[in-house]
């Protein structure tokens, strides 16, 4: 199964609490950190919802 490499880029102040959920869900803690998961349809899903806030890259 390959991997990604999850960075938070954007901040989450003014998004809807369900956002900010998602990006603590994922193990991102303060801005421009960096966490590998598997890309799980889970994982590609909750990415999906805030693609907006985080950069995606191939591990």
């Amino acid at each position: 199964m390959a991997e990604i490499k999850i960075t938070w880029t954007r901040s989450t102040i003014g998004r809807p609490e369900s956002q900010r959920r998602i990006i603590k869900s994922l193990g991102l803690r303060r801005l421009h950190h960096t966490v590998i998961h598997h890309d799980s349809p889970t994982i590609l899903g909750m990415v999906n919802k805030v693609s907006h806030l985080v950069k995606v890259e191939e591990a």
